[in-house]
């Protein structure tokens, strides 16, 4: 028996009874010889960390743009998170914590620069849409290794494609990224408003605070343990009604304080300007797109889709640094040669 077996065996006997288990995964898009150590979904939370898009996200926005300070959450730092607060409920309800992982860890790997200033801009001008749970399951399927992709089990891509409010994952691990995610987002965007003056504990409504918490650590405290003792036992995961309820009301003030906030958010329109003049101008100049991506054009796919691909998977810096160099003027001197 392998390493491999092993451990499948070990989640067979010791996993609950709703957890997913490796050995009955629904495979790959691509039948591929099985690790001897590794089971499958240890295997895709492996390829998703040594991933090029994994690392990209170390420098694309959260929720505010270039600020300044070292402490502010990028997409990364975030993914990270939602992984962390994933993990601890899958293992208090005794689910499966590796395929809870990687769906935590690949959820965002779409996401464009200039969060999401810049997925509404892309929406916007691109004629077949952009949706970034959309791009994050293409981005393993299809752009990752040089359009290879990375060949991931089912069940971690039904959990990236579904992490968002509208989407309904399959699975039970899956369902505990969905609501992880949000309780991240909430929890780290207003620690991060917070840094930044923009708001103050006390702005929270009380009758929140009365519920969740009085701080910002306590109302995540409060979010992870209501998910575990509302779900243990239970063939789903859910919130209790109150907490639930609260969660929605506290990201309703979410966004009316600090995700529309004209003090946050003033640099968004350039940042939405500046993608779709990068899409408007590969769209023109795809021979410029790097030799990958004009290799998916080969292949029959949209030119459209295409430069969304490119334009979405910069980072803020490559992206600013694109953009000067196709458009603002640089200095020049005149250097005069002796005859």
């Amino acid at each position: 028996m392998t390493i491999r077996e092993t451990m499948e065996q070990w989640e067979k006997v010791h996993l609950s009874p709703y957890a997913s288990l490796s050995m009955n995964s629904a495979g790959r898009m691509v039948d591929e010889p099985q690790c001897d150590i590794r089971p499958v979904f240890q295997r895709d939370r492996d390829r998703i960390i040594h991933s090029k898009s994994f690392r990209r996200l170390k420098d694309k926005t959260q929720v505010f743009l270039n600020p300044e300070g070292d402490h502010y959450r990028t997409r990364l730092t975030h993914t990270l998170e939602v992984s962390q607060n994933a993990r601890t409920i899958a293992k208090a309800l005794n689910l499966n914590e590796e395929l809870t992982e990687a769906i935590a860890l690949g959820h965002d790997l779409g996401h464009t620069p200039f969060g999401h200033a810049g997925e509404r801009a892309l929406n916007r001008i691109c004629p077949l849409g952009f949706e970034h749970s959309e791009q994050s399951l293409r981005t393993v399927d299809v752009l990752e290794k040089n359009g290879v992709g990375l060949n991931l089990t089912m069940e971690v891509r039904d959990g990236i494609l579904n992490h968002q409010t509208s989407g309904m994952p399959k699975t039970l691990e899956g369902k505990i990224v969905r609501l992880s995610d949000k309780i991240a987002y909430i929890h780290h965007d207003m620690d991060d408003a917070i840094r930044a003056g923009i708001l103050k504990e006390t702005d929270v409504p009380m009758d929140i605070r009365d519920i969740l918490g009085y701080t910002t650590g306590e109302r995540l405290d409060h979010f992870i343990h209501d998910i575990v003792t509302e779900s243990m036992g239970k063939s789903d995961i859910s919130m209790s009604k109150p907490v639930a309820e609260a969660m929605h009301d506290l990201r309703k003030f979410m966004f009316e304080q600090v995700y529309t906030n004209p003090i946050a958010k003033n640099e968004e329109s350039k940042a939405e300007t500046l993608m779709e003049t990068l899409y408007t101008y590969y769209m023109e100049h795809v021979g410029l797109l790097p030799a990958e991506y004009q290799r998916l054009m080969y292949d029959g796919q949209s030119k459209a889709r295409i430069v969304c691909d490119y334009v979405a998977s910069m980072t803020d810096r490559f992206a600013i640094s694109i953009y000067e160099e196709l458009f603002i003027p640089k200095s020049w001197e005149v250097k005069y040669v002796l005859s």
